[in-house]
């Protein structure tokens, strides 16, 4: 009975035609191996291409123009059309991988029968390619990704004008179907995105590499642009300011006992203040100016300022306080009354952390590793990061004092207690009608809480919430 011819064993020796010509197997078997060798060369030049063109950010690449090195025009104009840079390199990369196949495939069927060849071919050359034509070399490409992208763009330039044909039909083709699916989003994403820049610095931060108070400053910096004035600000209950009738010796003395060098002028009330007045001025024009003292008025010293919604970005109150060569602006509520004030370095201190004066206290002192004490002003988000808790916040209020407001739904006295997922807040100092300090103590988890923390809250008025 007659094997099939697939899984028939060749002779020992014949000849194969090639392209009409005689070969023996050995002859055969040579060429095969040496096609196979440049294939996989060809296929580590696609793979560590691709990885090289679309690794290399558009900043380093503006960077090596710039520095005039040779190619990187070149580089830039492949990656100018990268629907064309990746077709190139993909149909490239198709054609070497598929033709490896094929010789390896028709070699190994020559010695080792059909089936056998087959099988032999394709965990062969799959194994080749990962380990030859895609892994090496693209792990080269990364370590490498300036260099070795000026090195491929003549390679790649001249493989796109000899496969223009294919390169052109494909082209075409991917950007009809992305547009049927939807997708119009650029090839090329950034080289890092926001959050994976935030995940690093955790990472670092786990590792050593960044140090606690880095580390601190870094997610501020992160933070900063979804701030916005009323979480920074100076509210009006704390604010220092004079009437625009007063005397200059009343605002030196002013300025001295609330230890501001600048202080808002107001007219009539603080909900019309008219502008800040710095005692450098007061003090210079009182003693040294050319007015006789009692001709000289606070109106004549007094600085225009801003006048800012309280749900103005942090970020662009300080792009345009810079550019005014402002310090100081007014914050205002939806009616137009004075919410309160915010300086450069409120702003400041969201970045780099509070700046603490003489005698002042922290904001937030840390009891144990359970137990902070915490001033009534300070923002609900410094808290939950300092206990690692999770307190809500609400658009009713955003410190800790509005929180408690919130919770009891009235006005409070020292030494009341609030429990609140896991949580106990003990009111430690009340002072007229204003929190100014709680403590916050993490219960063990046996405890539980004493109320549901998804339970709605009451509302308050304004003037308790933004203490």
């Amino acid at each position: 009975m007659a094997l099939s011819p697939l899984f028939a064993v060749p002779l020992a020796a014949y000849e194969v035609p090639v392209v009409g010509v005689g070969f023996d197997q050995s002859t055969v078997t040579v060429l095969g191996v040496v096609a196979i060798a440049a294939l996989i060369g060809l296929s580590a030049f696609f793979s560590s291409s691709e990885i090289a063109m679309f690794n290399l950010p558009k900043h380093r690449l503006e960077r090596m123009i710039e520095d005039d090195i040779p190619g990187a025009s070149l580089v830039k104009g492949l990656k100018d059309d990268p629907h064309r840079l990746l077709v190139t390199i993909l149909v490239g990369n198709n054609v070497v991988n598929i033709a490896m196949s094929s010789i390896a495939t028709a070699i190994l069927s020559i010695h080792f029968g059909g089936l056998a060849g087959v099988l032999l071919a394709t965990f062969g050359i799959t194994a080749l390619v990962l380990l030859f034509g895609e892994s090496v070399p693209k792990s080269y490409a990364v370590e490498n990704t300036e260099a070795w992208s000026i090195r491929i763009a003549r390679p790649l330039k001249a493989t796109e004008y000899l496969l223009f044909p294919l390169i052109v039909l494909f082209d075409y083709l991917t950007r009809q179907i992305n547009k049927l699916i939807g997708s119009t989003g650029p090839i090329e994403s950034p080289y890092v995105t926001r959050d994976e820049i935030q995940e690093m610095i955790e990472s670092g931060e786990r590792e050593g590499v960044l140090e606690e108070e880095e580390h601190e400053m870094l997610t501020r910096i992160f933070r900063f642009n979804n701030t916005i004035v009323k979480e920074v600000m100076t509210p009006r209950l704390d604010m220092t300011a004079v009437p625009k009738d007063a005397a200059i010796d009343e605002a030196i003395e002013t300025c001295i006992q609330s230890g501001h060098a600048r202080i808002p002028v107001y007219e009539g009330s603080l909900d019309n203040v008219q502008g800040v007045v710095h005692i450098r001025d007061l003090v210079r024009d009182l003693n040294y100016g050319e007015a006789d003292d009692g001709e000289l008025e606070l109106a004549d010293l007094i600085q225009p300022t801003l006048h800012v919604p309280e749900s103005k970005n942090v970020d662009e109150l300080l792009t345009e306080m810079r550019e005014n060569r402002m310090h100081m602006a007014i914050v205002i509520d939806e009616f137009g009354t004075t919410e309160g004030l915010v300086t450069m370095e409120d702003m400041i201190e969201e970045i780099i952390g509070e700046i603490l004066e003489g005698g002042e206290e922290q904001p937030i002192e840390e009891i144990d590793d359970d137990t902070v004490l915490v001033r009534g002003e300070v923002n609900i988000e410094d808290v939950n990061e300092a206990l690692d808790i999770d307190l809500p916040e609400g658009q009713e209020f955003e410190t800790i004092a509005g929180f408690i407001f919130n919770r009891a739904g009235r006005l409070v006295e020292e030494g009341e207690e609030i429990t609140y997922d896991g949580v106990r807040i003990t009111v430690e100092d009340v002072e007229n009608t204003r929190i100014m300090m709680a403590r916050l103590t993490k219960l063990e988890a046996a405890e539980g809480s004493t109320e549901e923390p998804d339970s709605e809250p009451a509302r308050v008025e304004p003037d308790e919430n933004d203490e």
